[in-house]
């Protein structure tokens, strides 16, 4: 169990500074990834906060914990310490500059135009501080005609193809995968391109700035078919059929409780004959239709019925079990939804899942960092801030303001 006031913070990014001016999921899960790994994320926010603050409801979920603290800011911003600054304001301004100065990261995911009416551009900061990382996050990409638009995860899934690609071929409308996927996918990329520049800087003293899209991170994590695609000049890489798969051992089968198997046997031909035996197919083995994957392939339709026909005799467990038994390592997994997940216990043996010490809320369970490193090891630490929770500690310890100086800037509107 992690816990923020005794646990040492030693991740592989201990030492690196991040300045954190984002919003909603996309930009603040990049952060609070660099969080985990150690970093010191400090979140700035306007003076009425983040939006991602006032969020009611995700889908079925209400966001209210109590005690002041809303389930989606909390897992988007955990591991923060955070400052409220109006940065409409000169002195506002000053702040951010000062901190800049020492900064190793800046990120924000603003609108194209926000951050440069608002003195926080890259050729602004870079300025201030050359060696400066500078990540930006965007719907669309930094050039073309619709790069000033706004973007959500939908928006993203829409675009990218991720919808199309989610979705049954016989669906009336295209699937939205839940859980803003698109923002999380986003988040990690924008992280990655961050590290890949901090090393860059380490090794070949540069600073720069990294740029990330919903468009461009949803296309990369489709990014093995869509080249394939593009190989192929261009001809489609099709959804799913369940019903008359190309591979019937790489399909999905619905066991008597309603629940499935996922066979994921890509090189189908020596698992054919164990796995006929285990389903009590054996009088099918050397069947001409289904001999070789050429074979099955042409009549999958038919063997799909028929290995429909005996998963439906047996729970998903039983099944299971029944795989396992065999001598033969069968390639496959149980669906599960994410509420299943708590109790896996490949997710318990290696705190996939950790426990957290919240001060308001107690005990509190969290989707951990998912990598795991031998020598310095990420975690959640640090709960996510209250708006401006760390200002007035910020502005003396670090940057040299006394309370007069903080009683001015309140006074002309700059800190909350």
């Amino acid at each position: 169990m992690f816990s923020n006031g005794s646990v040492k913070v030693d991740g592989p990014l201990k030492g690196v500074r991040v300045l954190d001016w984002t919003v909603w999921q996309f930009g603040p899960v990049s952060t609070s990834m660099m969080a985990d790994m150690g970093a010191d994320v400090i979140k700035i926010e306007s003076l009425d906060g983040d939006s991602g603050r006032g969020l009611w409801r995700a889908s079925s979920l209400t966001m209210d914990l109590g005690g002041g603290r809303n389930a989606y800011f909390e897992t988007t911003n955990r591991g923060k310490r955070g400052m409220a600054i109006n940065f409409k304001t000169e002195r506002g301004r000053e702040i951010v500059y000062k901190l800049v100065k020492n900064a190793d990261v800046f990120v924000q995911n603003f609108r194209q135009g926000v951050a440069e009416r608002l003195g926080m551009s890259y050729e602004k900061l870079s300025e201030i501080n050359p060696m400066l990382v500078y990540g930006s996050a965007n719907g669309y990409g930094p050039k073309g005609p619709d790069s000033h638009l706004p973007s959500f995860d939908g928006c993203g899934q829409a675009r990218s193809g991720l919808m199309m690609s989610a979705s049954d071929p016989k669906a009336e409308y295209p699937t939205r995968v839940t859980q803003g996927v698109s923002d999380q996918i986003g988040a990690i990329m924008l992280c990655q391109g961050v590290l890949a520049a901090l090393v860059c800087k380490h090794i070949q003293g540069k600073g720069q700035k990294v740029e990330t899209s919903h468009l461009s991170a949803n296309m990369w994590l489709q990014g093995m078919g869509m080249t394939m695609s593009l190989l192929n000049n261009g001809r489609s890489f099709q959804s799913y059929d369940r019903e008359a798969p190309t591979n019937p051992l790489s399909n999905l089968y619905k066991a008597s409780d309603g629940k499935c198997i996922q066979m994921m046997h890509l090189q189908p031909d020596p698992y054919w004959e164990p796995l006929a035996r285990v389903l009590g197919l054996e009088h099918l083995i050397d069947d001409p239709r289904f001999s070789d994957m050429a074979a099955r392939a042409e009549n999958s339709a038919e063997l799909v019925k028929i290995i429909d026909g005996v998963f439906a005799t047996k729970t998903v467990d039983e099944w299971d079990q029944a795989l396992r038994a065999s001598e033969v390592d069968f390639i496959y997994a149980k669906v599960q939804s994410v509420e299943e997940l708590e109790q896996d216990p490949q997710v318990i043996a290696n705190d996939y899942i950790t426990e957290f010490e919240h001060p308001v809320l107690g005990s509190v369970k969290m989707c951990n960092h998912p990598n795991i490193y031998s020598e310095t090891p990420a975690g959640i630490w640090r709960e996510a801030p209250e708006l401006g929770q760390h200002t007035e500690e910020i502005l003396i310890d670090e940057l040299g303001y006394d309370w007069d100086d903080i009683q001015e800037l309140r006074e002309a509107g700059a800190i909350l």
